[in-house]
């Protein structure tokens, strides 16, 4: 049986590993295609400015699927370890002979709550564009807008909602135990719930994505790594409180940088 289930857990990480690996790679590749069409577009000018270019209401299919991909591959390797402890749940059930759900339909759950986060992030993207509130690599030009988003992350950061929901993302026994639904409409709904508390706890750093520019990929990945070590590192709150405070400084030296 222990082999079995180290098996099974070597299947559900690989399955893992390879769609995060995939939508990384894939935004790499769309994050240069976009570098080099805006050097062709725009040689000459400057790149810091906000991009006047109108974007057309169909922009928002293409902005879905960027922001979609980009939830894909931050927040996967963050829920792994929520992901194995269901996946471990459902084996001992399937080897007991009680009824079973397959760990897809969880994981489908917790997707479908950042794919509604990317359907609002790419209309909120395409509304900053529309004001000229974005450069051509869909970072903020206002330093006013810039620093209202990064110290009201920082002050998230220490709230009893972002504790609240990063303690439950932190503890998969307890989230099962307390969140625990049968079939696999119980499945999907507990993935639900816990892409729901994970969201409630990450969604401010995802929108910082505006500050440093949407597809910045040492950015994306820096923030990725900020979201993992605050689930899954043994002081990981303590380091999100930190990084709330940099946040913070960081806005007022935007704002005083401006004026000065």
């Amino acid at each position: 049986m222990e082999s079995m289930l180290k098996r099974d857990r070597l299947i559900v990480l690989a399955a893992l590993a390879a769609t995060t690996l995939f939508a990384w790679v894939d935004m790499a590749h769309e994050a240069h295609s976009m570098n080099l069409g805006r050097a062709a577009c725009c040689a000459g000018m400057s790149m810091s400015g906000p991009d006047t270019n109108p974007w057309s209401p169909v922009t928002l299919a293409p902005l879905f699927l960027m922001w979609a991909e980009m939830m894909v591959a931050m927040m996967l390797p963050s829920a792994t370890p929520m992901i194995l402890t269901f996946a471990k749940v459902q084996r001992n059930r399937r080897e007991q002979q009680r009824p079973f759900v397959a760990t897809g339909i969880f994981v489908l759950g917790y997707l479908a709550v950042w794919t509604a986060f990317s359907a609002g992030a790419a209309v909120l993207q395409w509304a900053l564009h529309a004001k000229a509130l974005l450069s051509p690599k869909m970072a903020s030009t206002s330093p006013l807008l810039g620093a209202l988003l990064l110290v009201a992350a920082g002050i998230f950061q220490w709230t009893p909602i972002k504790n609240a929901c990063l303690s439950s993302c932190c503890s998969p026994f307890n989230f099962l135990t307390v969140a625990w639904r049968e079939k696999k409409s119980g499945a999907f709904l507990m993935g639900l719930n816990h892409g729901i508390k994970c969201a409630g706890c990450c969604w401010f750093l995802m929108l910082l994505l505006f500050v440093a520019g949407v597809m910045n990929l040492w950015w994306i990945a820096l923030l990725t790594l900020l979201v993992l070590i605050e689930k899954i590192a043994p002081r990981g709150l303590f380091i999100g409180k930190i990084a709330g405070i940099l946040f913070v400084v960081w806005g007022i030296w935007l704002v005083a940088g401006s004026r000065g």
